[in-house]
């Protein structure tokens, strides 16, 4: 039994601390690291999850808070690299795992899915106005209210080059709020568009809308584990737990997850769980 096998190498050390951010995805990713390498370890893990943003976290793992994370490789590259967006995802994972590397950190394999921003209507609104693509939106004459995050806001990836490229009519600043308050700002009609991601749970609602990017501004996120090297010293089964969750996921499969916890309420564990029998884990 693998787990049998590595659960000698964690004992005698302090827990694995698993850390996420703030978002509804994050936290269940979190959690799904924490159940899967507290059974292939068969040693205690220690939650650290919803703990805030990307330099947060990135921070608290350099800082030995945390061991290990789920990051996406374009916030790490645009918000702790500051390196310019970048459409091969080959050249931007070697060049993560490079720049990790010297941090003594180390950018693990892709999890299997890509996060990517997605920028949102109400499903009324597009119907009326005729709205497929943001080119679309670019003519919109009323012009929109935008809600936004602050991690957005930030990137050279986001409403910076997404307004340069489609010359957006906004109208004011954008209303930054957190990730989970975005489709309640659209409900409340207190923004006409935002900017959230392909996998969240909301657009399997009728509700929303998705308006395709037709000038490709927004490069598929891919989905990773950030982890201190030094923590596998610690853990020598570590690395081999870990391996055994890359390649799992895919967009469908965490839009669901997101889904299952944000509109049917289902608790975290119990998704968690649930979705690592359905893989094998």
């Amino acid at each position: 039994m693998v787990a049998g096998a590595m659960a000698g190498c964690s004992r005698g050390h302090r827990s694995i601390r698993v850390g996420s951010k703030s978002s509804t995805e994050q936290v269940i990713l979190g959690e799904i690291l924490a159940q899967h390498l507290e059974k292939q370890l068969e040693t205690k893990v220690e939650r650290r999850l919803n703990m805030g943003g990307t330099l947060m976290l990135h921070q608290s793992l350099l800082a030995g808070e945390i061991d290990v994370y789920p990051e996406y490789a374009g916030a790490a590259s645009a918000l702790i690299l500051k390196l310019p967006p970048s459409s091969d995802q080959d050249v931007l994972r070697e060049r993560l795992k490079l720049e990790y590397e010297a941090q003594h950190l180390l950018w693990l394999a892709p999890l299997g899915f890509g996060d990517q921003y997605a920028m949102v209507v109400r499903s009324a609104d597009a119907q009326v106005a005729k709205l497929e693509t943001l080119s679309d939106a670019a003519q919109h004459k009323p012009g929109w209210s935008l809600g936004v995050t602050e991690e957005f806001m930030e990137r050279l990836d986001g409403y910076g080059l997404l307004v340069k490229t489609y010359k957006l009519p906004v109208n004011g600043a954008p209303k930054m709020t957190e990730a989970g308050e975005l489709y309640r700002s659209l409900e409340k009609k207190q923004a006409s568009m935002v900017a959230g991601s392909i996998t969240d749970g909301a657009l399997a609602e009728p509700n929303w809308k998705v308006l395709r990017d037709d000038q490709g501004v927004f490069i598929p996120d891919a989905a990773a584990l950030a982890v201190r090297a030094a923590a596998l010293e610690e853990h020598p089964g570590l690395r081999q737990a870990l391996g055994f969750l890359l390649g799992k996921f895919s967009a469908q499969a965490v839009r669901k997850l997101n889904h299952e916890v944000e509109f049917e309420h289902r608790p975290v564990p119990a998704v968690a769980k649930e979705f690592l029998s359905g893989v094998g884990l």
